[in-house]
């Protein structure tokens, strides 16, 4: 009996489905230049140049500058897998391609996406902690509806100092976040009255910058990977990630779906067996750490936030003893770097 690689037979519908219901699935598409440097290793490059300098006119030849170009090499942390053993009795064998469909759709709904998501915003957090000194920053100010104005403009303004591109600018925030814009003082609206009495009071995007809500679950600083994802002990609530998607790169080196049909293996016995497995890593590009600025809930204790990785059974990161500060202005300050994971099938 044949095994079904479907890893190449779903990959344009899992791709189709990643960019509908998985918040950071833009983080997936950004920088796609930067290269595997071996099996578990990618490289982010580090060029530099030197600029003008003044023209002597009596000379015929022009100044010597430098280019510099090394690459940073980062290591991909989150390798995951999972195997179901399927009862023939549960599978109707005239439409096997249907079935193993329907069990593929409800994991990555149910487990899959979620903890991709989570995944991807709690390593940025920790990036962003870990980048703090190349511009990243991450604060703890109490936002309201009163101040939720002035912390944006106060990072955005941040950004645009340092030369972080206005186009493309994603906001991913909790919807309790994104409810304060509609709340704002100060603020400037006109309320669609549409057909048939709806108001629409909606705010997708402020100025130029997109807002994408993502549910609070999957914006956690601290997961459990050990079995599922879940959050940690002592996680916090990341409140909001305003980020430029090219100060980070998300990238899945490997992806892997199988069916093994009765009898195909001998592990398989009158059995079918459906094994899952993807291998990504999640970095901030420290020379872009101006790109993010990541609003977080204080820590209880001394509001303080640690840094951690992703690593072992948790991922994201908590407190590492820099106290990252904010005012009721909405300044924000320190910390950065970046993390997530991306899809995709085979090797790259």
């Amino acid at each position: 009996m044949p095994v079904f690689d479907y890893a190449v037979q779903f990959e344009r519908e899992l791709q189709q489905k990643y960019s509908r219901e998985m918040c950071s699935y833009e983080l997936t598409q950004s920088n796609p230049g930067v290269k595997f440097l071996n099996a578990k290793t990618i490289k982010l490059p580090k060029l530099t140049v030197s600029g003008y300098k003044d023209h002597n006119r009596a000379s015929a030849g022009f100044n010597a500058g430098t280019v510099a170009n090394s690459w940073e090499p980062k290591t991909l942390d989150h390798d995951r897998d999972v195997e179901f053993i399927i009862d023939p009795q549960d599978i109707d064998e005239t439409n096997l391609v249907t079935e193993i469909a329907n069990i593929q759709n409800v994991f990555e709904n149910e487990q899959a996406i979620p903890e991709k998501d989570s995944y991807r915003f709690s390593k940025l957090y920790s990036e962003a902690v870990r980048c703090a000194s190349n511009g990243a920053q991450v604060d703890n100010t109490v936002l309201t509806s009163q101040n939720i104005l002035n912390w944006f403009d106060s990072v955005t303004v941040y950004m645009d100092d340092n030369s972080v591109p206005q186009e493309g600018r994603i906001l991913y925030c909790t919807s309790a976040f994104a409810t304060l814009f509609k709340q704002a003082a100060d603020i400037q609206r006109t309320i669609e009255a549409r057909t048939g009495g709806t108001l629409d009071r909606r705010v997708n995007a402020i100025e130029d910058v997109i807002i994408k809500k993502v549910p609070s679950a999957r914006m956690k600083t601290l997961y459990d990977f050990s079995d599922g994802c879940v959050p940690a002990s002592g996680a916090l609530q990341i409140n909001a990630i305003l980020i430029h998607p090219t100060c980070q790169v998300s990238r899945d080196k490997y992806a892997y779906m199988k069916l093994f049909t009765p009898g195909s293996d001998s592990r398989t016995a009158d059995n079918y067996i459906y094994q899952n497995r993807y291998y990504t890593g999640t970095f901030l590009i420290d020379a872009k750490a101006c790109g993010i600025a990541i609003n977080v809930q204080a820590a209880a204790n001394s509001g303080t936030d640690t840094s951690g990785t992703n690593s072992g059974s948790t991922s994201g990161s908590e407190s590492s003893g820099t106290e990252s500060s904010g005012t009721e202005s909405g300044g924000s300050e320190s910390g950065s770097e970046s993390g997530g994971e991306t899809t995709g099938t085979g090797g790259n």
